[in-house]
């Protein structure tokens, strides 16, 4: 069984993201500090909040660079809503905070008035890729967000899926084991648990 390292910098629905994983058949382990990365197959970092609260939590319990090595190493990595944005560049919700900068783009808001924000509900999802996420999913399928800023100027070549709430984003990345979705798949139902064995699969192989 694989092991699944959840970061726990305290933000963010930690208990939740821990039941679904553990739901859709993986060990879990909390990661608080870079020794706790040992013998972890894959790594989740999740993110409820303001970036610049999560960037600042990242830093606290010393795994900014862990995080950086891990993803420059092409082990299995999963991002989930601001832990999602946080691979990114910048965000204009914090000014002058730093992103991982690990994926080209940066992370704004939503401007339509005509737009409730924070988009909270169900949105359909169109492949823009193949990705070994995504393995038993039908194109359009249904996942649940809660958010207020989106990334913008994301490399095409790494979009996994796109969305549209007003405008177009990448609603999931992929490089490699790498990985990242905007929308929450511990609060998807199947498709969620679906998305996430396929994450622990892509983990146990590379174990």
């Amino acid at each position: 069984m694989s092991t699944i390292g959840i970061i726990n910098y305290e933000i963010g629905n930690l208990r939740s993201v821990e039941k679904a994983f553990q739901a859709a058949g993986a060990q879990t382990k909390w990661v608080r500090k870079p020794e706790d990365i040992e013998g972890v197959s894959g790594l989740v970092l999740p993110g409820v909040g303001a970036f610049g609260d999560c960037i600042k939590g990242l830093h606290g319990i010393g795994l900014w660079d862990e995080v950086k090595k891990w993803v420059n190493a092409d082990k299995p990595f999963f991002g989930i809503c601001v832990g999602y944005q946080m691979l990114f560049e910048s965000s204009e919700e914090t000014p002058g905070v730093d992103g991982l900068g690990l994926f080209k783009g940066r992370v704004v808001k939503f401007t339509d008035p005509k737009l409730k924000v924070p988009q909270i509900g169900w949105n359909t999802v169109a492949a823009k890729k193949e990705s070994p996420l995504l393995n038993n999913l039908p194109n359009g399928t249904f996942f649940y967000f809660v958010h207020s800023f989106y990334p913008e100027g994301v490399d095409p070549t790494v979009i996994a899926l796109e969305t549209e709430y007003g405008v177009k984003f990448a609603a999931a990345i992929g490089k490699g084991n790498v990985f990242g979705t905007q929308f929450h798949p511990e609060k998807s139902q199947k498709a969620g648990i679906q998305l996430i064995q396929n994450f622990i699969a892509l983990a146990e192989k590379g174990k």
